[in-house]
């Protein structure tokens, strides 16, 4: 009983911070998301009848932190539950990019295991059941299961927190140039960070502001309508950042070359190259642009002193079975 699947980080337009449940990752507030075509994990699990225990392997990597372990684990036990069984799982994951540097790497890594996980115990669920089931590992990897652009719904209860499509993949020819500044992994996780995201004194006036600003950006996504949509987003990613750094303690994820990608962007629109940033929680810097400045984007942030890698990402199809 075995299985491979392969799932797509992916980049939030507009943010999920804090939580209403910390237990069933139900967030304080609806977000709205992008699958990134060429950043992924690939992930096989195989239940066998000669293992004691269970097996995982980052390939690449020496050794398997505790927490990761135990997220994975706690993800097949929800699988075996499901499938009424009790054999353990020998698991093979890989992703394309580093992790915990904001680039979504739980998101890609723990919806792969949980699609490879009931691919191999042959578990059918629609795309709500799954996206559901895939949030209860990380909450942004709700988000990798549905193609293109996606919302996740915050819901009152844990079967109604879920992520759906509400535009497909060709919808818009918009790119994510991902700016991939270190290979360390930042020292305050993301669900830290959701902990203290009440702590921050501009934490309410942020939520309050959350439905509209979600309303606005799905007309300036239903209108295709560029400039409007990316002065939401840096907005956006401004505003969640806040929060972050007027938390107690103060959170910053940022690096310096994290500040020298943000006034790049800014000058490249004055000068009529119009893109927009967006940051996740890490280092890494979204570049959000219109397809046909893609290539133009990635060539200026590979000049950038700091820039690692520049990878052009479009909308992209969720996590799926490989054959």
């Amino acid at each position: 009983m075995k299985a491979t699947a392969k799932s797509p980080a992916n980049i939030a337009f507009i943010k999920y911070w804090g939580k209403t449940d910390l237990k069933t990752r139900i967030p304080k507030n609806n977000s709205i998301s992008m699958c990134l075509s060429d950043m992924f994990s690939v992930c096989t699990v195989e239940f066998r009848k000669d293992l004691k225990k269970d097996e995982v392997e980052f390939k690449g990597e020496k050794i398997v932190k505790k927490r990761e372990l135990e997220r994975i684990i706690k993800t097949l036990d929800r699988v075996r539950k499901l499938g009424k069984t009790s054999l353990r799982a020998r698991v093979t994951t890989e992703n394309n990019f580093p992790k915990a540097t904001g680039i979504a790497s739980s998101a890609s890594g723990l919806s792969a295991v949980t699609v490879a996980a009931l691919g191999a115990l042959n578990i059918k669920m629609n795309t709500k059941e799954l996206s559901s089931l895939a949030r209860l590992a990380s909450g942004t990897a709700g988000r990798s299961i549905p193609d293109g652009f996606v919302e996740w719904v915050k819901g009152s209860e844990e079967t109604e927190s879920y992520s759906k499509q509400i535009f497909p993949v060709d919808w818009w020819e918009i790119c994510d140039v991902v700016a991939v500044v270190t290979k360390k992994m930042k020292k305050v996780s993301s669900t830290e960070g959701h902990k203290l995201a009440e702590t921050s004194p501009f934490y309410k006036e942020r939520l309050k502001g959350m439905e509209k600003k979600i309303i606005r950006i799905k007309k300036a996504m239903r209108e295709r309508n560029f400039s409007k949509f990316g002065r939401i987003v840096e907005d956006e990613a401004l505003n969640m950042h806040a929060i972050c750094m007027t938390s107690q303690p103060s959170i910053i994820y940022w690096s310096e070359t994290t500040v020298k990608i943000i006034k790049e962007v800014m000058r490249w629109r004055e000068e009529d190259l119009e893109s927009y940033f967006t940051i996740d929680a890490g280092p890494s810097v979204h570049v959000i642009c219109e397809k046909k400045q893609a290539q133009k984007i990635k060539k200026r942030l590979l000049k950038v002193k700091g820039v690692e890698r520049a990878v052009v990402n479009n909308p992209s199809t969720g996590a799926r079975l490989l054959a």
